[in-house]
């Protein structure tokens, strides 16, 4: 069934694109990468793989299951976002002791040294963009974001 174009009028559209949180916070997300993905592009790495970098860095080894958790990211993209940065020394992939089928993350000296360069063009980057939150704050920003997740 064809409908016609008066059963959905232009103020409907004009309405989902001023209202719409889904896209403002898909077009905002996008502009941000886009900003941490200029910054970091010098030391060969995106905005996802700083990010997912940065979910390694702890005392222990991470198991894939708690960085897809954290990173909101199924288990086979996480996977697939891995070998890059497996490939370039900078993650280890290994089984864990306990459980075989669980597989366990780790930084490696590269990617532990690469984080510690990133992490000022993080702090400068991440800077600029509150700076861009005139009016409002980055911290209710922030508290707002992790309720909707």
């Amino acid at each position: 069934m064809v409908s016609k174009c008066d059963d959905l009028p232009f103020e409907t559209t004009l309405e989902v694109r001023d209202a719409c949180l889904c896209l403002h916070l898909q077009r905002a997300a996008r502009a941000v990468a886009r900003r941490f993905d200029a910054a970091l592009r010098p030391l060969g790495l995106t905005s996802g793989q700083f990010s997912l970098l940065m979910s390694l860095n702890r005392p222990e080894p991470a198991s894939i299951g708690n960085v897809s958790s954290l990173l909101a990211m199924d288990r086979t993209t996480l996977t697939a976002n891995l070998k890059p940065l497996e490939r370039r020394g900078l993650v280890t992939v290994a089984a864990d002791d306990a459980d075989k089928r669980t597989r366990r993350l780790s930084l490696t000296p590269a990617g532990r040294a690469l984080l510690s360069t990133a992490v000022p063009v993080w702090r400068r980057t991440h800077a600029e963009i509150d700076r861009l939150l005139t009016g409002s704050s980055p911290d209710r920003l922030r508290a707002d974001l992790r309720a909707l997740s």
